[in-house]
């Protein structure tokens, strides 16, 4: 569903030091991207899920999250459905 903005990437390379700076680096690279992960306000959509290693970010430190190089970090929409 994603994948749709960053050329249909399955992964892509950033470098950050934070949840946050990483986004940032994301939103450079995929601007189109930006508004389906974070809100007007910068804050993270409640129904996309970011996980920093095997962690949900909320459950850590939000966007201030640190991310050690080589830290995968998944991003999953939320899919509802009946």
């Amino acid at each position: 569903m994603l994948r749709t903005y960053v050329d249909g990437d399955k992964e892509i390379d950033v470098d950050g030091a934070t949840l946050r700076s990483v986004l940032d680096a994301v939103r450079e690279r995929s601007p189109g991207l930006e508004r389906r992960l974070r809100d007007e306000s910068g804050q993270l959509r409640r129904y996309v899920n970011f996980y920093v290693g095997d962690d949900e970010c909320r459950t850590l430190e939000g966007q201030d999250t640190p991310v050690d190089a080589g830290t995968e970090i998944m991003i999953i929409p939320s899919v509802a459905g009946g």
